[in-house]
């Protein structure tokens, strides 16, 4: 096969080494304990707080049923201040909770909610904000919590880019009422299928281990409607040994991303998100920004380009929630509302990064980029 052949995909999953993994999978068989807050649930739950540095935190297994309970932890009902700029989960989790999403438009230098829109947004029936830090990248979590202090609103931040994000030290995490995790296979850290939300004091963490386990209290005891969403004994010991290397991987991550700033900073055309020198990052992913006018072709045009060449990149994220045929009627989804948010879905395009990119991939992957 040719190397042009050889398909690149935007990420590839890191898997833990086999034999490690079966000794563990060994371990399970023989205590025969598959789920229900066993022996490497336990384990996993408390290695990741540590690594996180958050103090209390709760496994799912899956990032969009987290989501979807924290809103049922935290009460929230009417409307909900969110973006459109997000994988569709962030606001099916509001819709499956008969909650209504308030669209509100992106601030370009990060692509998160933009704060100084949010207060605009309010109404009598809101009860939240639902921010994501989109790309790893952290909101003005500063601004957002005065606003929801000021208005008596909660915050659940929408964390699924953001594992192991530090700012000025500080976990990212740690803001809000509550974070979600995914710890998807496409995710820097993953469990194959997995999620958790982050909280801050035991009470709460025993609600939300309640509600995602039937609103089981005891063996007859049910203090809730709650949901099955608790995350396995295979899953769990998965992901212990993720922790593993998850620094490693994060490191080869990082080095990729210096690559491409290195070959792609003076093209003009193409724009890209700067990390800021406070933030420990995690690399999860490398969007572009494709200005067609300077670069000279489209973003659609380079996205299928690379597709031709067996290079997959993602535009991520386009099209907006707002233009899905669910949400498009709302009045927020409006286009004249979010002028941000539709530029940048227009213009983004994620090109691959995982710890298994060779040099000869990215320079295969920069010579399309580069050759127009």
């Amino acid at each position: 096969m040719k190397k042009t052949d050889q398909k690149i995909f935007v990420t590839q999953p890191v898997l833990p080494a086999l034999d490690e993994f079966t000794d563990l999978l060994k371990d399970i068989w023989g205590r025969k304990w598959l789920t229900n807050n066993g022996k490497y649930h336990q384990d996993f739950e408390k290695a990741l707080a540590d690594y996180l540095g958050v103090p209390y935190i709760s496994l799912f297994s899956n990032g969009t049923l987290a989501l979807i309970s924290a809103l049922q932890v935290l009460n929230i009902t009417g409307e909900v201040i969110t973006t459109p700029y997000s994988f569709v989960a962030t606001t099916h989790a509001l819709w499956w909770n008969n909650i209504k999403p308030v669209f509100v438009d992106v601030e370009p230098e990060f692509c998160n909610l933009d704060s100084k829109k949010i207060e605009a947004a309010i109404t009598p029936k809101t009860t939240a904000i639902l921010p994501v830090h989109v790309y790893g990248n952290p909101c003005d979590t500063e601004a957002i919590q005065e606003i929801a202090d000021r208005y008596g609103l909660k915050v659940i931040y929408d964390a699924a880019h953001a594992f192991g994000v530090k700012q000025n030290g500080q976990s990212i995490l740690n803001f809000g009422d509550l974070s979600i995790l995914s710890f998807h296979a496409t995710k820097v850290f993953n469990t194959i299928e997995g999620g958790a939300i982050v909280c801050h004091d035991e009470k709460t963490k025993k609600r939300i281990d309640y509600l995602k386990n039937f609103g089981f209290a005891g063996e007859t005891e049910v203090i809730a409607p709650g949901i099955n969403a608790k995350m396995n004994e295979v899953q769990s010991a998965f992901g212990l040994l993720q922790l593993k290397t998850i620094d490693k991987n994060i490191l080869a991550r990082k080095e990729i991303a210096d690559f491409y700033c290195k070959h792609l900073d003076n093209i003009d055309g193409i724009e890209r998100i700067v990390v800021p020198e406070n933030l420990h990052y995690n690399y999860g992913y490398f969007p572009v920004f494709i200005d067609e006018q300077k670069y000279g072709m489209t973003r659609d045009a380079l996205y299928e380009k690379l597709k031709a060449n067996n290079i997959f990149g993602r535009r991520y994220f386009y099209p907006l929630i707002s233009q899905f045929p669910t949400y498009r009627g709302l009045e927020s989804a409006r286009p004249e509302n979010l002028p941000v948010a539709e530029m940048i879905t227009d213009s983004v395009i994620c090109l691959p990064i995982y710890p298994d990119l060779t040099r000869d991939d990215l320079k295969r992957i920069l010579d399309i980029i580069l050759n127009k």
